[in-house]
């Protein structure tokens, strides 16, 4: 039996998923029970943390429309999440009309909705896949039919950087993704932080769920840069990321960092 485009058996709603958990504290509609008192567990324990996500969703469409305005025409997202509008291919879109985004999750939910953003022009893919194996995701034909890396490429590592530990050497995961991309290619990346609060007990939520949080310092967050030239302000909390708009109450205790940086040649 499938729903909505796959298979019943490959959905496990016996845990909450990260991706749906965002989805809900975004308000969004493609979330199970499970993520919604899963979600509701994190706000309690973090009581910042629905303005958290809507400030990291912010962050990015921010960032997407500066690499855009940059000239960039091309966006790997890996980690794309559940696809909540305005997603990243019609943030794009705002700056410039020749835009290729090839999305990346390995969530076959959000692999599935994903696809209702594919245009029928090829400018648009989804892959079923991993981070841990950033060689399998660089070497995919559906990522390759879209992306050229000879050319200048955005990467997207938008709050999903935080779900790896570090045996699984995130660092050397970054650094493999960046060797791939062409000088003038941006990396656009958020990490969860506990910094500024306690964060035991938001991290105990996903640890109970399918993906586990592992929380870094800006010194350690900041080393993900490393190969790539910083844009003005630099890592910073999501909010404070070049607003446009005033930055929500409570917006110092949100627990992410944010940066935008350019490959050197």
């Amino acid at each position: 039996m499938r729903e909505n485009g796959f298979r019943a058996e490959e959905i496990d709603t016996s845990k909450p998923h990260p991706a749906r958990i965002y989805d809900y504290l975004l308000g969004g509609k493609d979330n199970y029970e499970v993520d919604r008192e899963a979600a509701e567990r994190l706000v309690a324990a973090a009581p910042e943390a629905r303005i958290g996500v809507r400030a990291n969703r912010a962050f990015l469409r921010r960032a997407v429309r500066h690499v855009v305005g940059d000239g960039v025409r091309q966006i790997l997202d890996i980690g794309t999440g559940l696809p909540t509008s305005p997603n990243v291919h019609e943030t794009a879109l705002e700056v410039a009309p020749d835009i290729r985004v090839a999305y990346v999750d390995n969530d076959p939910i959000v692999n599935t909705h994903a696809e209702a953003l594919l245009k029928a022009d090829g400018t648009t893919s989804i892959v079923l896949a991993d981070l841990r194996e950033p060689r399998a995701i660089l070497d995919s034909p559906e990522v390759r039919g879209v992306i050229d890396f000879d050319e200048p490429v955005a990467l997207l590592l938008v709050a999903v950087l935080h779900f790896l530990k570090d045996e699984e050497d995130p660092r050397r995961i970054v650094a493999t993704l960046r060797e791939a991309l062409a000088p003038g290619s941006y990396l656009i990346l958020s990490h969860a932080t506990g910094d500024f609060a306690e964060r035991s007990g938001a991290a105990a939520v996903y640890n109970k769920a399918s993906a586990t949080m592992n929380l870094r310092t800006h010194a350690e967050i900041e080393r993900f840069f490393d190969g790539f030239d910083l844009v003005e302000p630099g890592l910073a909390q999501v909010p404070f990321w070049r607003p446009d708009t005033t930055p929500p109450p409570r917006s110092k205790e949100i627990g992410f960092y944010g940066g935008v940086a350019r490959k050197l040649p």
